[in-house]
């Protein structure tokens, strides 16, 4: 079923809270429902969005905004086990099946765009399967998730899709994208590029977890908050429990979590800012940062937003969170996206005199 509402109040349905409407405003409840949906017609530009909980309005929006009711979690056909590649034919032919190598089957899981993520992860960890326990906690819809490639606690959403089915609005038709296609990056996807953008919406998406033990507790010391009871469920709990110490409750506090991407800078670079917090506060100062593999380093804007002085600043009915610079906050509730733009552009400045570094919000603007 489709519902059509005009001038929606939409301050409910994004985790800021700001207080815009929308001049069109269409959800659906099926994959079939969007067929039946004129998108030449609808009142431009249009917005398809999930939880909300990545965005910032900055003022009502002229066009038309879509949502997903899509909601379902379907386990699907276990796929048969893969061999070993590196044996050869004459070794495989003459070895059984219980004798070779075998790479754990995963399964398969379709998953509908309107299903709240963190209900999944839920789901995923009472039925004892690994993958997306990292995840839990994080705000937003399936189908938003795939968009954005969300990630936290060393892993990303795209490390378990297998494929995402979509419909395509230009051509008017059901399609499909592997993994590989989506060319996912850091809190990015094809499905950012700005000559596709809006142009597939997200039906449901096709994730690969196991029910062999795969825990991914190399980050910010969960092994040690996990303890020994090592299970889908016990780190779903230690995250959640590690997430509400650190991030607000949108419905006490708004806000769309991390509002600054952890930018990626070369080693020279890095060294020049260790050496620098060496010689502001003492030799033995250790500067957070991850190696990476082609020889970058990751380093966190939280670490330089508190290090410019910003934890717990207001302006305005807008904040630094107290509890985790990286978060901007709608402190009182009735901030105006002016007021959280403000303070945004302050941080970047501070942040790029200090440090040379030029952050970049995760969160979109709208």
């Amino acid at each position: 079923m489709v519902r059509t509402e005009y001038y929606k109040d939409l301050t409910k349905m994004n985790t800021f809270g700001m207080k815009v409407k929308a001049r069109c405003f269409i959800e659906y409840d099926s994959v079939a429902d969007l067929v039946d949906i004129e998108f030449e017609e609808l009142a431009r530009p249009v917005l398809h969005i999930g939880g909300g909980s990545n965005l910032l309005f900055t003022d009502d929006f002229k066009g038309t905004v879509l949502h997903s009711k899509i909601n379902f979690i379907e386990i699907l056909e276990k796929e048969e086990p893969r061999h070993c590649e590196e044996q050869d034919d004459v070794v495989q032919s003459t070895k059984s099946l219980e004798q070779s190598e075998r790479i754990p089957s995963p399964v398969l899981v379709s998953v509908g765009a309107g299903v709240v993520f963190d209900e999944f992860c839920d789901w995923a960890a009472k039925e004892g399967l690994w993958g997306v326990e990292n995840l839990s906690y994080i705000p937003g819809e399936v189908g938003a998730s795939a968009v954005q490639n969300i990630g936290a606690y060393g892993v990303e959403v795209k490390d378990v899709i297998r494929k995402v089915y979509c419909y395509d609005t230009v051509d008017e038709e059901f399609v499909n994208f592997d993994v590989e296609d989506l060319e996912y990056g850091y809190r990015d996807s094809a499905f950012k590029d700005p000559e596709v953008k809006g142009r597939y919406i997200v039906t449901h998406v096709v994730f690969a977890l196991s029910r062999e033990p795969q825990p991914r507790l190399d980050y910010a010391h969960l092994k040690e908050a996990v303890g020994d009871n090592v299970t889908p469920l016990q780190i779903r709990k230690t995250i959640i429990k590690i997430r509400k110490e650190k991030l607000p409750e949108p419905s006490v506090m708004g806000s769309a979590g991390s509002f600054f991407k952890n930018p990626v800078i070369s080693a020279e670079h890095f060294a020049r800012i260790e050496a620098a917090a060496k010689a502001e506060h003492g030799a033995d100062v250790k500067v957070p940062h991850y190696d990476l593999p082609d020889g970058t380093v990751k380093i966190p804007a939280a670490w330089m937003i508190e290090q410019c002085g910003w934890k717990g600043k207001r302006s305005g009915g807008a904040a630094v969170y107290d509890k985790q610079p990286l978060v901007i906050v709608n402190y009182t509730g009735e901030a105006y996206p002016e007021e959280i733009i403000g303070l945004e552009r302050r941080i970047i400045a501070s942040v790029k005199s200090k440090f040379d570094i030029v952050l970049h919000p995760e969160v979109d603007h709208i």
